[in-house]
Protein backbone atom coordinates (compact mmCIF):
# COMPACT_ATOMS: atom_id res chain seq x y z
CA UNK A 1 0.00 0.00 0.00
CA UNK A 2 1.22 3.75 -0.13
CA UNK A 3 2.18 5.34 2.60
CA UNK A 4 1.44 9.26 1.83
CA UNK A 5 0.30 9.80 5.47
CA UNK A 6 2.08 11.97 8.14
CA UNK A 7 3.37 9.75 11.08
CA UNK A 8 2.35 10.54 14.70
CA UNK A 9 5.55 12.22 16.47
CA UNK A 10 6.22 14.63 19.31
CA UNK A 11 6.83 18.06 18.38
CA UNK A 12 10.37 19.54 18.83
CA UNK A 13 11.01 22.52 20.44
CA UNK A 14 13.15 25.14 18.65
CA UNK A 15 16.33 26.64 20.69
CA UNK A 16 15.36 28.82 23.72
CA UNK A 17 18.14 31.98 24.37
CA UNK A 18 16.82 32.60 27.93
CA UNK A 19 15.88 29.00 29.78
CA UNK A 20 16.83 28.11 33.32
CA UNK A 21 19.05 24.86 33.19
CA UNK A 22 19.65 21.76 36.07
CA UNK A 23 22.90 20.09 37.18
CA UNK A 24 24.40 17.97 39.85
CA UNK A 25 24.67 21.43 41.65
CA UNK A 26 21.22 22.64 41.20
CA UNK A 27 18.83 22.64 44.08
CA UNK A 28 15.96 20.61 43.32
CA UNK A 29 12.86 21.87 45.35
CA UNK A 30 13.95 25.92 43.27
CA UNK A 31 13.79 23.53 40.16
CA UNK A 32 10.44 21.89 40.78
CA UNK A 33 8.59 25.35 41.83
CA UNK A 34 10.31 26.32 38.21
CA UNK A 35 8.36 23.71 36.31
CA UNK A 36 5.25 24.23 38.47
CA UNK A 37 5.39 28.13 37.65
CA UNK A 38 5.29 26.46 34.08
CA UNK A 39 9.01 27.20 33.08
CA UNK A 40 11.04 24.86 31.12
CA UNK A 41 13.77 23.20 32.48
CA UNK A 42 17.21 22.32 30.51
CA UNK A 43 19.13 19.28 31.57
CA UNK A 44 22.71 20.07 31.61
CA UNK A 45 25.85 17.97 32.13
CA UNK A 46 24.93 14.33 32.16
CA UNK A 47 21.83 12.49 31.42
CA UNK A 48 21.70 10.98 34.68
CA UNK A 49 20.77 14.70 35.46
CA UNK A 50 17.66 14.83 33.89
CA UNK A 51 16.66 11.19 35.94
CA UNK A 52 17.78 12.64 39.06
CA UNK A 53 15.12 15.67 38.53
CA UNK A 54 12.24 13.14 37.32
CA UNK A 55 12.44 11.07 40.29
CA UNK A 56 11.86 14.25 42.53
CA UNK A 57 9.41 15.50 40.77
CA UNK A 58 7.56 11.91 41.88
CA UNK A 59 8.35 12.17 44.93
CA UNK A 60 7.42 15.44 45.13
CA UNK A 61 3.89 14.87 43.35
CA UNK A 62 3.07 11.25 45.46
CA UNK A 63 3.06 13.69 48.55
CA UNK A 64 -0.26 15.17 46.46
CA UNK A 65 -1.33 12.24 45.13
CA UNK A 66 -1.21 9.54 48.03
CA UNK A 67 -1.79 6.91 44.94
CA UNK A 68 -4.15 4.63 46.47
CA UNK A 69 -6.95 4.63 43.68
CA UNK A 70 -7.31 3.84 40.57
CA UNK A 71 -8.87 7.60 40.23
CA UNK A 72 -5.65 9.30 42.48
CA UNK A 73 -2.94 7.14 39.90
CA UNK A 74 -4.72 8.85 36.76
CA UNK A 75 -4.74 12.13 38.52
CA UNK A 76 -0.95 11.80 39.59
CA UNK A 77 0.36 10.45 36.19
CA UNK A 78 -1.70 13.79 34.34
CA UNK A 79 0.06 15.98 37.02
CA UNK A 80 3.70 14.00 36.42
CA UNK A 81 3.00 14.30 32.58
CA UNK A 82 2.20 18.41 32.34
CA UNK A 83 5.17 19.01 34.91
CA UNK A 84 7.82 16.28 33.74
CA UNK A 85 6.97 17.79 29.72
CA UNK A 86 8.70 20.78 30.92
CA UNK A 87 11.90 19.09 31.31
CA UNK A 88 13.71 19.38 28.55
CA UNK A 89 17.20 18.51 26.73
CA UNK A 90 18.92 19.88 23.21
CA UNK A 91 19.62 17.40 20.75
CA UNK A 92 22.51 17.79 18.19
CA UNK A 93 22.97 15.76 14.59
CA UNK A 94 20.41 13.64 15.86
CA UNK A 95 22.36 12.87 18.96
CA UNK A 96 21.77 13.98 22.77
CA UNK A 97 24.57 16.56 23.85
CA UNK A 98 24.94 15.32 27.27
CA UNK A 99 26.92 13.43 28.94
CA UNK A 100 26.36 9.53 29.00
CA UNK A 101 23.58 9.29 27.16
CA UNK A 102 21.88 6.62 24.96
CA UNK A 103 22.13 6.08 21.34
CA UNK A 104 18.48 6.97 20.23
CA UNK A 105 18.15 5.73 16.02
CA UNK A 106 14.69 7.57 16.11
CA UNK A 107 15.89 11.13 16.00
CA UNK A 108 17.73 10.45 12.44
CA UNK A 109 14.85 8.04 11.59
CA UNK A 110 11.80 10.95 12.14
CA UNK A 111 13.40 14.20 12.31
CA UNK A 112 16.03 13.44 9.10
CA UNK A 113 15.72 17.38 8.48
CA UNK A 114 16.10 18.79 12.09
CA UNK A 115 20.04 18.83 13.87
CA UNK A 116 19.74 21.29 16.25
CA UNK A 117 16.44 21.22 19.00
CA UNK A 118 15.12 20.23 22.53
CA UNK A 119 12.71 17.59 23.15
CA UNK A 120 11.12 17.24 26.86
CA UNK A 121 13.14 14.25 28.89
CA UNK A 122 10.00 12.06 29.22
CA UNK A 123 9.85 11.80 25.58
CA UNK A 124 13.09 11.24 25.37
CA UNK A 125 12.92 7.92 27.46
CA UNK A 126 9.81 7.04 25.70
CA UNK A 127 12.16 7.07 22.56
CA UNK A 128 15.07 5.40 24.12
CA UNK A 129 12.45 2.43 25.28
CA UNK A 130 10.83 2.69 22.03
CA UNK A 131 14.17 2.00 19.93
CA UNK A 132 15.27 -0.76 21.98
CA UNK A 133 11.59 -2.28 21.61
CA UNK A 134 12.16 -1.70 17.64
CA UNK A 135 15.62 -2.83 16.92
CA UNK A 136 15.71 -5.75 19.37
CA UNK A 137 12.27 -7.22 19.08
CA UNK A 138 9.61 -8.00 21.44
CA UNK A 139 8.92 -12.07 21.99
CA UNK A 140 4.48 -12.92 22.18
CA UNK A 141 4.12 -15.69 23.36
CA UNK A 142 1.44 -17.12 21.06
CA UNK A 143 3.47 -16.12 18.12
CA UNK A 144 6.48 -17.47 16.22
CA UNK A 145 8.57 -14.51 15.80
CA UNK A 146 9.54 -11.47 17.62
CA UNK A 147 7.21 -7.92 16.70
CA UNK A 148 9.31 -5.10 15.67
CA UNK A 149 7.03 -2.20 17.19
CA UNK A 150 7.21 1.19 15.66
CA UNK A 151 7.37 4.02 17.96
CA UNK A 152 3.67 5.01 18.94
CA UNK A 153 2.44 1.78 18.10
CA UNK A 154 0.44 0.15 21.03
CA UNK A 155 1.51 -3.46 21.76
CA UNK A 156 0.31 -5.09 24.71
CA UNK A 157 2.58 -6.03 28.11
CA UNK A 158 0.68 -9.11 29.58
CA UNK A 159 -0.88 -11.88 27.42
CA UNK A 160 -3.75 -13.60 29.31
CA UNK A 161 -6.28 -11.63 26.44
CA UNK A 162 -3.76 -12.61 23.57
CA UNK A 163 -3.57 -16.43 25.01
CA UNK A 164 -7.27 -16.94 25.01
CA UNK A 165 -7.30 -15.45 21.39
CA UNK A 166 -5.50 -18.02 20.95
CA UNK A 167 -6.90 -20.96 22.25
CA UNK A 168 -10.43 -19.83 20.44
CA UNK A 169 -8.55 -19.92 17.09
CA UNK A 170 -7.36 -23.68 17.55
CA UNK A 171 -11.16 -24.47 18.08
CA UNK A 172 -12.29 -22.94 16.15
CA UNK A 173 -13.78 -24.51 12.36
CA UNK A 174 -15.49 -22.15 10.69
CA UNK A 175 -14.29 -20.94 7.03
CA UNK A 176 -10.65 -19.01 6.87
CA UNK A 177 -10.98 -17.01 3.30
CA UNK A 178 -11.07 -13.91 5.19
CA UNK A 179 -11.09 -11.77 8.60
CA UNK A 180 -11.29 -8.32 9.41
CA UNK A 181 -9.43 -7.00 12.35
CA UNK A 182 -10.51 -3.75 13.44
CA UNK A 183 -7.76 -1.64 15.31
CA UNK A 184 -4.68 -3.87 14.20
CA UNK A 185 -1.82 -1.87 16.38
CA UNK A 186 1.45 -3.71 16.76
CA UNK A 187 -0.63 -6.23 14.46
CA UNK A 188 -0.63 -9.27 16.91
CA UNK A 189 -4.15 -10.15 15.95
CA UNK A 190 -3.68 -10.37 12.59
CA UNK A 191 -0.23 -12.25 12.74
CA UNK A 192 -2.32 -14.81 14.64
CA UNK A 193 -5.07 -15.22 12.24
CA UNK A 194 -2.51 -15.98 9.63
CA UNK A 195 -0.74 -18.08 11.74
CA UNK A 196 -4.05 -19.99 12.43
CA UNK A 197 -4.43 -20.32 8.86
CA UNK A 198 -6.82 -17.47 7.39
CA UNK A 199 -5.77 -16.66 3.98
CA UNK A 200 -6.35 -12.98 4.06
CA UNK A 201 -6.95 -10.43 6.84
CA UNK A 202 -7.93 -7.46 6.48
CA UNK A 203 -6.54 -4.68 9.24
CA UNK A 204 -7.61 -0.87 9.80
CA UNK A 205 -6.30 1.29 12.64
CA UNK A 206 -6.77 5.09 13.13
CA UNK A 207 -3.22 5.34 14.13
CA UNK A 208 -0.59 5.91 10.72
CA UNK A 209 2.39 4.54 13.43
CA UNK A 210 0.26 1.49 13.24
CA UNK A 211 -0.12 1.35 9.47
CA UNK A 212 4.08 2.55 8.82
CA UNK A 213 5.01 0.34 11.34
CA UNK A 214 3.63 -2.85 10.27
CA UNK A 215 4.10 -2.57 6.12
CA UNK A 216 7.57 -2.02 7.37
CA UNK A 217 7.75 -5.08 9.33
CA UNK A 218 6.40 -7.49 6.79
CA UNK A 219 8.19 -5.92 4.16
CA UNK A 220 8.13 -7.98 0.38
CA UNK A 221 7.56 -10.78 2.63
CA UNK A 222 4.40 -13.68 1.78
CA UNK A 223 2.65 -11.87 5.42
CA UNK A 224 2.42 -8.21 2.83
CA UNK A 225 0.45 -10.40 0.49
CA UNK A 226 -1.71 -11.94 3.22
CA UNK A 227 -2.42 -8.99 5.44
CA UNK A 228 -4.07 -5.88 3.84
CA UNK A 229 -3.76 -2.84 5.65
CA UNK A 230 -5.91 0.43 5.61
CA UNK A 231 -5.32 3.67 7.60
CA UNK A 232 -9.13 4.11 8.89
CA UNK A 233 -11.22 4.20 11.94
CA UNK A 234 -13.66 0.80 11.90
CA UNK A 235 -14.46 -0.77 8.55
CA UNK A 236 -12.77 1.57 6.20
CA UNK A 237 -13.72 0.90 2.44
CA UNK A 238 -13.92 -2.74 2.99
CA UNK A 239 -17.12 -3.38 1.67
CA UNK A 240 -17.44 -7.64 1.19
CA UNK A 241 -18.51 -9.88 4.22
CA UNK A 242 -16.66 -11.74 6.20
CA UNK A 243 -16.63 -14.95 8.26
CA UNK A 244 -14.92 -13.49 10.88
CA UNK A 245 -14.61 -9.75 12.58
CA UNK A 246 -12.22 -9.68 15.64
CA UNK A 247 -11.76 -6.44 17.64
CA UNK A 248 -9.84 -5.93 20.69
CA UNK A 249 -11.00 -2.04 22.05
CA UNK A 250 -9.95 -0.06 24.06
CA UNK A 251 -10.66 -1.10 27.66
CA UNK A 252 -12.02 1.98 29.69
CA UNK A 253 -14.84 4.74 29.35
CA UNK A 254 -13.19 8.15 28.33
CA UNK A 255 -13.64 10.50 30.73
CA UNK A 256 -13.34 14.56 30.88
CA UNK A 257 -9.88 14.68 31.61
CA UNK A 258 -8.53 11.85 29.33
CA UNK A 259 -6.04 12.55 27.11
CA UNK A 260 -2.98 11.03 24.90
CA UNK A 261 -0.96 9.46 27.83
CA UNK A 262 -3.58 6.14 27.85
CA UNK A 263 -4.74 7.09 24.64
CA UNK A 264 -4.90 3.57 23.45
CA UNK A 265 -7.09 2.13 26.45
CA UNK A 266 -10.25 4.53 26.55
CA UNK A 267 -12.90 4.45 24.50
CA UNK A 268 -15.84 7.42 23.61
CA UNK A 269 -19.64 6.63 24.07
CA UNK A 270 -19.76 6.18 19.79
CA UNK A 271 -17.46 3.28 19.71
CA UNK A 272 -19.46 0.42 20.51
CA UNK A 273 -22.82 1.50 18.36
CA UNK A 274 -20.96 2.21 15.34
CA UNK A 275 -18.97 -0.81 15.51
CA UNK A 276 -22.09 -3.45 15.97
CA UNK A 277 -24.47 -1.40 13.35
CA UNK A 278 -21.06 -1.61 11.06
CA UNK A 279 -20.36 -5.18 12.29
CA UNK A 280 -23.79 -5.96 11.32
CA UNK A 281 -23.63 -4.82 7.86
CA UNK A 282 -19.90 -6.94 7.30
CA UNK A 283 -20.55 -10.23 8.85
CA UNK A 284 -21.82 -12.99 6.68
CA UNK A 285 -24.91 -14.94 7.55
CA UNK A 286 -23.19 -17.93 9.45
CA UNK A 287 -19.75 -15.15 10.77
CA UNK A 288 -18.29 -14.66 13.98
CA UNK A 289 -17.26 -11.24 16.00
CA UNK A 290 -15.24 -11.87 18.52
CA UNK A 291 -14.23 -8.74 20.98
CA UNK A 292 -11.57 -8.86 23.03
CA UNK A 293 -12.18 -6.89 26.62
CA UNK A 294 -11.94 -6.93 30.52
CA UNK A 295 -14.14 -5.94 33.76
CA UNK A 296 -10.94 -3.14 34.88
CA UNK A 297 -13.83 -0.47 34.61
CA UNK A 298 -16.11 -2.24 36.54
CA UNK A 299 -13.49 -3.04 39.22
CA UNK A 300 -11.73 -0.05 39.68
CA UNK A 301 -15.41 1.89 39.54
CA UNK A 302 -15.27 3.44 36.05
CA UNK A 303 -18.41 2.57 35.13
CA UNK A 304 -21.06 -0.33 35.93
CA UNK A 305 -22.10 -0.67 32.15
CA UNK A 306 -21.01 -3.43 29.97
CA UNK A 307 -21.04 -1.54 26.22
CA UNK A 308 -21.26 -5.44 25.02
CA UNK A 309 -23.78 -6.42 27.44
CA UNK A 310 -25.98 -3.31 26.76
CA UNK A 311 -25.68 -4.13 22.54
CA UNK A 312 -27.00 -7.45 23.41
CA UNK A 313 -29.56 -6.71 25.49
CA UNK A 314 -30.74 -3.67 23.76
CA UNK A 315 -30.19 -3.47 20.36
CA UNK A 316 -31.10 -7.36 18.91
CA UNK A 317 -28.25 -6.93 15.87
CA UNK A 318 -26.67 -10.17 17.59
CA UNK A 319 -26.36 -12.80 19.63
CA UNK A 320 -24.08 -14.46 22.47
CA UNK A 321 -22.28 -17.67 21.49
CA UNK A 322 -20.33 -18.07 24.03
CA UNK A 323 -17.93 -15.59 26.24
CA UNK A 324 -14.93 -17.19 27.85
CA UNK A 325 -12.71 -15.96 30.78
CA UNK A 326 -9.29 -16.05 32.29
CA UNK A 327 -8.41 -14.63 35.48
CA UNK A 328 -5.51 -11.97 34.54
CA UNK A 329 -1.61 -12.74 35.92
CA UNK A 330 -1.24 -11.22 39.47
CA UNK A 331 0.75 -7.80 38.49
CA UNK A 332 4.53 -7.80 39.22
CA UNK A 333 5.69 -6.90 42.32
CA UNK A 334 8.00 -4.50 41.07
CA UNK A 335 5.18 -2.35 39.77
CA UNK A 336 4.77 0.80 42.82
CA UNK A 337 1.34 1.47 41.95
CA UNK A 338 -1.22 0.17 44.23
CA UNK A 339 -2.71 -2.67 42.01
CA UNK A 340 -4.63 -4.24 44.41
CA UNK A 341 -7.77 -4.38 42.05
CA UNK A 342 -5.91 -6.75 39.94
CA UNK A 343 -6.35 -9.47 41.99
CA UNK A 344 -9.94 -9.43 40.43
CA UNK A 345 -9.20 -8.59 36.93
CA UNK A 346 -10.60 -10.78 34.39
CA UNK A 347 -10.01 -10.81 30.70
CA UNK A 348 -12.82 -11.69 28.26
CA UNK A 349 -13.38 -12.97 24.87
CA UNK A 350 -16.70 -12.63 23.55
CA UNK A 351 -17.84 -14.89 20.49
CA UNK A 352 -21.50 -13.13 19.03
CA UNK A 353 -23.36 -13.71 15.76
CA UNK A 354 -26.18 -13.32 13.68
CA UNK A 355 -29.75 -13.05 15.34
Amino acid sequence: MALDIQINKPAPIPLKSEIAVYNQETELAETIKLLEAEKPVLITAYYSNGLVLLKALKTHLKKKFPNKSFQEQRAYRAEYHTLSNRVLAEIQDHKLIVKKAPEIGWFKKLYPELSNFLFPFPQIQGLNSSWQWYENGISIPVLRNKIHPYYGTYFPTRFDHLELFDKWLKRYEGAKKNAIDIGFGSGILSLQLVQHGFQKVFGTDINPNAIVGLTEFMGNTKLSRKIELEYTSLFGNFKKQTELIVFNPPWLPETQDSDGIDAAIYYNEELFPDFFEAAKKHLLPEGKVILLFSNLAHITNETKAHPIETELLKEGRFKLDRCYKKRVQTASEKTKRDQHWRDSEEVELWVLSHK
